[in-house]
């Protein structure tokens, strides 16, 4: 995390030292809240808040494609200052917003805060390659994946201020990542909360291939180790998807554990292939499912005329949140959010199907995958678009999940890497 010294800069966008209201008029004194970061963004790319209004200026942004550099030694190396933000969200000063983010039990709805890391990912990204010359940007920056949020809390109370951090750590020459920290004001102070990476794409304005964005220049031995860290990041993402188990078989030792989850459900009095029994304490994967439908309105559009991405992980973590609930009886706690896909945009109107699947447990952990798919009712096709990786934590112990098909095996062996990956040290 960057050092309190970069709360005192002006960020690339001039967006640190000085915010922004709907209007325009800048704030000086304070750090921007939420509805000031979305209206920034709106106002980086020429969007509008009216869907007619918004259509006509999507369509306008077709001539900014000239604007696009070349290669990326056409533009200008960034610091790390240079994409630096402050954001707050004032839950305790302005009890008007807590209505929004309030669940039933009175607490945050964690969905909510999923919507802001994406609208801050995103802005911290334009940071970066903020262009003075340009009144657009050229450019169209969407999520390309959450790669970890980590909770240092689990506990986020609703009548406390919540502060917002991050700033650029890696970049290569189409993609950023975006490191965030979120911190709440309880006794006097600001404590952690969690710690969440983003990794961004550029594109061009119809957001159809990819754009050159600017270098980054560490200044310093953090900065060049917060470096290296994106770079490991990086190594470590395109390995685990060359040893995806939707490409190569399971290793020796995960081959062993299917074995034995097998063996564990013959029926000792016919021993046969085909006769299973459910061992005590345990629920058929099959079970463990709970699944949504959601309508596409333009009201959840994100500045480029597509579903927002931060409404489609509030979704599919609301749905993750409920089949935990569901499967282990009570209330739980989300430990981490980790590789979270974005394999495809949702286009306004279109039928979002959600499926949520518990597919490991350890413990009183439960460990939950959500595929998302939109559906075309005429042509009867579905097509990925998310798959959203979430690790709950119960207060109590919780029944062990069993597969019954080699699919489901593959599911459980996918689920228990996502776990070790995210709570084993």
């Amino acid at each position: 995390m960057l050092s309190p010294r970069f709360l005192l800069l002006r960020s690339a966008a001039s967006f640190t030292a000085r915010s922004f209201c709907a209007g325009g008029v800048s704030k000086p004194g304070r750090a921007p809240d939420m509805a000031e970061v979305r209206n920034r963004l709106r106002e980086i790319v020429g969007a509008s808040t009216n869907w007619r209004d918004h259509q006509q200026a999507m369509s306008e942004r077709l001539s900014l494609s000239s604007m696009l550099a070349k290669s990326q030694n056409d533009l200008p190396a960034k610091t790390m200052k240079d994409s630096y933000l402050e954001v707050h969200l004032p839950l305790g000063s302005e009890p008007q917003l807590r209505e929004k983010y309030l669940t039933f039990h009175n607490t945050v709805r964690f969905g909510r805060i999923l919507e802001d890391l994406d609208s801050l990912a995103v802005l911290i990204s334009y940071s970066h390659t903020y262009n003075p010359t340009l009144k657009k940007s050229p450019l169209s920056i969407v999520t390309a994946l959450v790669d970890k949020i980590d909770m240092r809390q689990h506990v986020i109370y609703p009548d406390c201020d919540i502060k917002f951090t991050g700033h650029v750590t890696w970049v290569g020459k189409t993609s950023i990542e975006a490191k965030m920290h979120m911190s709440q004001y309880v006794n006097g102070a600001y404590t952690p909360v969690l710690d969440a990476t983003f990794v961004m794409v550029a594109r061009d304005p119809e957001n159809k291939r990819a754009a050159f964005v600017n270098p980054l220049k560490p200044e310093g031995p953090e900065e060049e180790k917060l470096f290296q860290e994106g770079e490991a990041n990086k190594s470590r993402r395109v390995a685990l998807s060359t040893a995806s188990l939707l490409k190569v078989a399971p290793t020796d030792e995960e081959r062993k554990i299917v074995h034995s989850l097998f063996l564990n459900t013959l029926d000792t009095k016919t021993v046969s292939f085909r006769s299973r029994i459910l061992p005590p304490n345990s629920v058929w994967m099959e079970d463990a499912k709970v699944k949504g439908l959601e309508i596409c309105h333009p009201q959840e559009r994100n500045i480029f005329n597509r579903i927002f991405g931060g409404f489609l992980m509030r979704k599919a973590y609301e749905l993750g949140w409920a089949n935990a609930c569901s499967f282990g009886g009570c209330r739980p706690s989300l430990v981490a959010v980790d590789d979270i896909l974005f394999q495809k945009p949702v286009d306004i109107g279109s039928l979002l199907l959600l499926s949520s699947q518990v597919c490991y447990t350890q413990g009183n952990h439960i460990q939950v995958r959500v595929h998302s798919e939109v559906f075309d009712p005429l042509t009867r096709q579905h097509n990925t678009t998310n798959v959203f990786h979430f690790t709950f934590i119960s207060d109590r112990g919780v029944p062990n999940i069993i597969p019954m098909t080699y699919g489901e095996s593959m599911l459980y062996l996918d689920g228990k890497r996502h776990f070790n990956q995210t709570v084993e040290p």
